[in-house]
């Protein structure tokens, strides 16, 4: 079996397409606006989708429950060259930042982190190493 790519489930889609379009700095493959679909490739291969919440709830049969906060159960993992840099950035395209950057020795040598979260709370990890 083959980990394809993330497909974070939205709330509000249009802002979502809009902060990954310039937080990406790429346009997406495919936008479909009614399907509330949206997919983002790298080399050739999908990298990122987005997929409206209702949706996927009603596919899987959860749309009559409520969404309760929680403890995160994934993240969006990005690599750059510059993580304070690149914090500053999403923040400007409004995220918010839960864990500003610091420098993560235990966890790898050389490895600096970030963590914030997109306008639809989704958590995102700022990398650099």
């Amino acid at each position: 079996m083959d980990a394809l790519y993330p497909r974070l489930l939205v709330r509000d889609f249009p802002a979502a397409v809009a902060f990954y379009r310039t937080a990406l700095g790429v346009e997406p493959v495919k936008v479909l606006t009614e399907a509330a679909y949206a997919n983002w490739d790298i080399d050739g291969q999908a990298g990122l989708v987005l997929f409206g919440r209702d949706n996927m709830a009603h596919v899987v049969g959860t749309a009559g429950l409520p969404a309760a906060p929680a403890q995160d159960t994934a993240m969006l993992v990005m690599k750059v060259d510059d993580v304070d840099a690149g914090t500053d950035r999403l923040v400007r395209l409004g995220a918010v930042v839960v864990a500003p950057p610091q420098d993560r020795p235990a966890w790898a040598p050389g490895l600096r982190t970030a963590h914030l979260r997109d306008p639809e709370g989704n958590l995102i990890e700022l990398q650099s190493y």
